[in-house]
């Protein structure tokens, strides 16, 4: 080969070799779309909305937010699912990614084939609340209360396999009482009906139940944290009072659908810990007791396997049956 000719063939083997880089450079081109599987208001609608927004700065696109919430988060699940593996389709979720499988029979999704993760955005505690019109004014006697008229207190919450429905199984185990289970079509649903009285008591996120706690509109019965929160340093712990197993806190993240190129999801991951990291976002966290998350992707996916295990052991120790 003449050197014209090696030269020629240098240059093209340099090209092929850039190929990947070229790719990554690129991303992302166009705007993003992150689908929240919950309603509007909720927790998971307002931590994403308020890491997007840093993350936008970050990638130099938009960063859209759309609600897709119904079928206790199914709808949306599903629908970034079907998305196209280019990176462009995100899906924020709750723990409910990882816990609807062991109470549907047909979720319609596998969580470790159809997923990946790209990152934890924080972690929350939940109030467990009630009207202030309600006679058990502290959490034992809510408790003795529920005891002594088993199945006819009504605990409300955001349907079948959400983060709320755990935290409320989880509570009726180890408190020993008997509730009547009411669904609702998300949290932001159930919260008029337990300010109004209608419904006795809920888990709800602190950045839409706290201030209805600090105007008295709602009283706190305990927060599910394993200590008392600085944003809420008078509301005791369910453990601290008569519980001292519990505790829950209700996870975040994002995710993509499988087979998104790798380069995409480490560029979106590295937009996360940005977001992540800016005042904003931590300002916000504050306000609803939440700690910010810092997992590689493939520690979230990890994590979110290891969940949906634990998921499956604790929906048969409590005897429910997938529907």
């Amino acid at each position: 080969m003449n050197k014209r000719g090696l030269l020629l063939a240098t240059l093209a083997i340099a090209a092929l070799g850039s190929l990947p880089l070229a790719h990554a450079q690129s991303y992302p081109s166009r705007p993003i779309r992150i689908v929240v599987h919950s309603s509007a208001g909720a927790l998971l609608d307002v931590t994403t909305r308020v890491v997007a927004q840093e993350m936008s700065r970050d990638l130099g696109q938009p960063v859209f937010v759309e609600n897709r919430p119904g079928a206790d988060g199914l709808l949306g699940i599903r629908a970034v699912k079907a998305a196209a593996a280019d990176g462009y389709t995100l899906l924020a979720a709750a723990n409910t990614v990882a816990q609807l499988p062991a109470f549907r029979k047909e979720p319609g999704y596998e969580l470790d084939k159809d997923f990946v993760g790209i990152g934890m955005m924080n972690r929350a505690p939940f109030l467990l609340v009630g009207a202030p019109s309600q006679p058990s004014r502290t959490l034992a006697e809510l408790i003795a209360n529920a005891k002594a008229h088993p199945g006819q207190l009504i605990m409300a919450h955001a349907g079948k396999g959400t983060s709320v429905h755990m935290a409320s199984a989880l509570f009726l185990h180890q408190s020993g009482t008997q509730f009547l289970d009411v669904p609702y079509k998300g949290a932001a649903a159930a919260l008029p009906d337990v300010v109004g009285g209608r419904a006795n008591v809920m888990f709800d996120g602190a950045n839409s139940s706290g201030p209805l706690v600090q105007e008295g509109k709602l009283r706190a019965y305990g927060i599910t944290s394993t200590a008392r929160s600085p944003a809420f340093p008078d509301i005791p712990t369910l453990a601290e009072q008569g519980l001292p197993n519990y505790s829950f806190y209700v996870y975040l993240g994002l995710l993509a659908p499988a087979n998104v190129p790798k380069e995409a999801v480490a560029r979106l991951a590295a937009a996360l810990r940005t977001a992540l990291a800016s005042e904003t976002v931590k300002q916000r966290f504050r306000n609803d007791a939440a700690e910010a998350g810092a997992m590689s992707p493939e520690e979230f996916t990890r994590f979110l396997k290891e969940d949906a295990a634990r998921t499956v052991k604790v929906v048969n120790d409590l005897g429910y049956a997938k529907e």
